[in-house]
C-alpha cells in the first residue's frame, strides 16, 4: 500500500462545474487513484461501454480554453496535453474504481 493521503479540501478544489454538472477531470482523478493519466484513459477506452455520456464526456475546445483561462488547469503549450480531457461525473468516478488496477482504486 502507498502512503497516499488526500485531503478532503484538495478533492473539493478539483471539482468543476461544466454543462450543468459537477465533474472531475481525468488528470485529477489519475492523481486521486494513483495512476498515470494515460493509464486511466486507456482503461476507460478498454471499457468504454461502462461509461455512457451521463458518466463521462470529452470537454470541448472552448470549455477547455475557459478552464485554462481560469487557471483550473495548466496551459498545454509546454509539453502538456495533446488531447482534450475527459470529465467524469460522480457515477463515472465510481465506475473508474472498477476498471482501474491501482491499490487505491481497489
Amino acid at each position: 500500500m502507498s502512503d497516499l493521503v488526500i485531503l478532503n479540501n484538495s478533492i473539493k478544489s478539483r471539482i468543476i462545474f461544466v454543462r450543468g454538472l459537477y465533474v472531475m477531470l481525468d488528470k485529477d482523478l489519475a492523481v486521486l487513484y494513483n495512476v498515470e493519466t494515460r493509464a486511466l484513459n486507456q482503461a476507460v477506452k478498454r471499457n468504454i461501454e461502462r461509461f455512457p455520456e451521463e458518466f463521462m464526456f470529452h470537454l470541448t475546445e472552448t470549455e477547455y480554453d475557459i478552464l485554462i483561462s481560469q487557471n483550473v488547469t495548466s496551459n498545454s503549450n509546454w509539453g502538456g496535453r495533446r488531447k482534450l480531457p475527459y470529465a467524469f461525473t460522480e457515477q463515472g468516478v465510481a465506475m473508474l474504481s472498477g476498471v482501474l488496477k491501482s491499490d487505491t482504486a481497489v
